[in-house]
């Protein structure tokens, strides 16, 4: 069994719904999943190195942006050699905006610079997931899994 640390900020709820329907795939899967939040829990980057696989859920701020709350563990990133570590990133984002899911996309390119092995897609939902989208979730945390399991 793998340890998986799912964290993810979410301001209306969407990206937690995510969250959730990626959980429980993985868990079903025989993985132990440790969820954490930006916004309530302390998150070292250090504790990266404790987990086979990492989720990151983030919804995009304003045009694009990271959330406040994911700013300091981006940034804190240059601190930890995560090299090959099993990594998928998520989030909600809304496509009114020029910059679709753009926080999701900048979190993904980070581990991606940091040389992290990532889940192909970076799964951006548009607002709440619907039918399709929760589908969608589950192939990604399919995908995910079989990272792991290699």
């Amino acid at each position: 069994m793998s340890k998986v640390l799912m964290l993810y900020a979410s301001m209306t709820g969407n990206t937690e719904l995510m969250a959730e329907i990626i959980a429980e795939v993985v868990e079903n899967r025989g993985h132990e999943v440790v969820t954490k939040t930006f916004d309530l829990d302390p998150i070292d980057v250090e504790e990266l190195l404790e987990y086979d696989g990492v989720l990151v859920g983030t919804y995009s701020w304003d045009d694009g942006e990271l959330p406040y709350e994911a700013e300091d563990f981006y940034e804190e990133l240059d601190d930890v050699d995560i090299t090959g570590k099993i990594v998928g990133v998520f989030g909600s984002g809304d496509s009114f905006y020029d910059s679709y899911g753009g926080a999701s996309q900048m979190m993904g390119e980070r581990f991606k610079e940091k040389q992290a092995n990532l889940v192909a897609e970076r799964l951006i939902v548009d607002l709440e997931p619907d039918k399709q989208d929760v589908v969608r979730c589950q192939q990604f945390a399919q995908a995910f899994c079989g990272m792991i399991e290699g």
